[in-house]
């Protein structure tokens, strides 16, 4: 999708590309933030037309006992209408979201298709709204990714741009739909787009904030869950909330692959695919005869476990009732997200976790809504594997730092646990089927297809070890490299000096003589073999933060044969990837 007219105005107004991007992030935190508010009109509208209408007709036509044996088909109805709109109309729809938008950004360019937006909002609404276990923040990441990545082709912007607006809609969905900004922006670019750079930190907080801003202006200005005061009662109780975060992560895994079995058992199943939704949720359906509770996103539930408000039979119950019921809803091809159904399942295994622990050490424990809120954290970091985006949105969502301490230590130890599990998170999982490995925003399958020794440039300078520091300053000031490989005279490795590692002493020139480049050298600089795949090397540039690695000789390792290049890398990756995609 292109406008003519805005380039030729663009061009005229004489606006940098750095100055449109903010621009841009502004207005897809300001559509986003509109959408935000349409959705959530739209599931209450659904829940009024599926439950309230629904709940009304039948209570007069066959009395309110005969109402409840008609549940399950409530949403079964749902899935019927959801069922033709992601299989028909948008495909991406289909499912939690976030993984789709993951691959646009990996592989896509961030190219997100304009329909996705609206089959999205409509299909989740009508979900969530016929009682479907999901959550809102799913869609909500796809609608807001969607938009961005509309608006960046609009304006023929590039590919890593165009990728940056999809990370500030998904930001400005999550600071709207759980009035958490900083949340929203951690989320983003903790798994959306795997960059933290102040290219990208920029736009994307501009857009969680105007987000935040105009929904809090139309919905109000209060957190999702009012808490009780909750705080660290003991020193003893941190040896338990450890505890607590290592059980989160073996269920956050459990969870994880018990969703992933229901979608193989649905894909498997022979029937038209536009009815397995409906299937999923005539079974959900069943289950809520008995446990009502499943149904929807269960905030209401949440609330009143945290409240301490449950009875710890039933919230053994819930903790797999629910998950059942949202693998159901979500395995079958329904539409939302598991961000809520993790909250109601980290809530209630947090909440039977701290009854027990009171009934053992009651002098030493806080009550088990205490440990139901700080359980919530839990189990969004061992489902997604990104702990600070836990720890941030269950602290903007109840504006309480009283139980701060407790929070991090379950969701570090959640998610260290959850990932010596099982590698995948509950987004990457639902990739890693199809083959696709993606990690700071690249797909790793494509890095680990390649060898060094296809992007080796073998033209690369090098400087004495002898070489004193007066004669570095001339080789740099005529050089267009940055890095250069010191080796001796026997020409053997030794190291790489930069002309970061040389700062420190530019305006000392009495030891113009004094200091070799011996002196000066990285010792410790990583270092490749030609047949070392290029994840390998993508791995070293990520964590060391360098520009060039040298490629040695086998199987001595004392000579460089060759450089690799972080730009090189780069443009080589989106070059199979192309290849790859157009293999597909």
């Amino acid at each position: 999708m292109h406008v003519p007219y805005l380039d030729s105005l663009l061009k005229r107004v004489h606006i940098s590309g750095t100055n449109v991007l903010i621009i841009m992030s502004v207005f897809v935190g300001l559509t986003t933030a509109l959408g935000a508010i349409g959705f959530v009109k739209l599931i209450r509208t659904f829940n009024d037309l599926f439950f309230g209408l629904t709940d009304q007709i039948l209570t007069e036509t066959i009395g309110e006992r005969g109402f409840k044996f008609w549940l399950p088909a409530i949403p079964m109805l749902g899935g019927l209408l959801v069922g033709p709109i992601v299989f028909k109309y948008a495909s991406e729809a289909k499912g939690h979201g976030v993984p789709e938008v993951m691959n646009a950004v990996a592989r896509l360019g961030g190219i997100i298709r304009p329909r996705v937006a609206a089959a999205k909002t409509v299909a989740s609404a009508i979900c969530i709204g016929s009682g479907g276990s999901a959550g809102r923040e799913g869609p909500i990441v796809q609608i807001g990714s969607a938009i961005g990545s509309t608006i960046g082709q609009m304006f023929r912007m590039s590919g890593e741009r165009v990728k940056i607006l999809v990370g500030c809609g998904a930001a400005a969905g999550i600071s709207s739909v759980f009035n958490a900004p900083i949340a929203g922006v951690i989320f983003s670019l903790e798994i959306i787009l795997g960059d933290f750079a102040i290219k990208t930190f920029s736009p994307v907080i501009l857009s969680s904030v105007v987000a935040s801003v105009v929904t809090r202006s139309v919905m109000g200005n209060h957190p999702a869950f009012a808490v009780p005061s909750y705080s660290l009662v003991s020193a003893w109780e941190i040896p338990l909330y450890i505890t607590m975060g290592a059980v989160l992560g073996g269920y956050g895994v459990f969870f994880t692959k018990t969703l992933d079995a229901f979608e193989e058992f649905f894909e498997k199943l022979k029937m038209s695919p536009m009815f397995k939704p409906a299937l999923g949720g005539l079974l959900l359906g069943i289950i809520a005869l008995f446990y009502p509770q499943v149904l929807a996103d269960g905030y209401e539930t949440i609330k009143l476990t945290i409240y301490g408000n449950m009875g710890v039979e039933i919230l053994l119950l819930l903790i797999f009732m629910k998950l059942v019921a949202t693998s159901l809803t979500l395995g079958s091809g329904n539409s939302g997200g598991i961000f809520a159904p993790s909250l109601f399942m980290g809530a209630v295994a947090g909440g039977s976790f701290g009854f027990l622990m009171n009934y053992l050490f009651p002098d030493v424990t806080a009550t088990p809504g205490a440990y139901a809120l700080v359980g919530m954290a839990g189990m969004v970091a061992a489902t997604t594997h990104a702990p600070i985006t836990a720890l941030l949105i269950i602290f903007e969502m109840t504006s309480d730092y009283r139980i701060i301490l407790p929070l991090m230590v379950t969701v570090v130890f959640s998610a260290l646990v959850a990932g010596r599990l099982f590698k995948h998170s509950i987004y990457t999982a639902k990739l890693a089927k199809r083959g696709i490995e993606i990690k700071g925003g690249k797909d790793m399958n494509v890095l680990k297809s390649h060898q060094v020794r296809e992007i080796m440039d073998s033209d690369f300078e090098t400087i004495d070890a002898s070489t004193p520091l007066a004669q570095i300053f001339r080789t740099i000031e005529h050089s267009s490299e940055s890095y250069f490989i010191v080796n001796d005279k026997q020409g053997h490795f030794k190291g790489v000096i930069s002309f970061q590692d040389i700062r420190s002493v530019l305006s000392q020139h009495s030891l113009d003589y004094l200091v070799i480049a011996q002196d000066l050298v990285k010792e410790d600089t990583e270092v490749l073999n030609f047949d070392d795949d290029l994840e390998k090397a993508y791995k070293f540039f990520g964590i060391k933060d360098l520009s060039l690695i040298p490629v040695v000789n086998m199987p001595d390792r004392k000579r460089v044969i060759g450089v690799v290049r972080r730009d090189e890398l780069i443009d080589y990756y989106n070059k199979r990837l192309i290849d790859t995609l157009r293999r597909v």
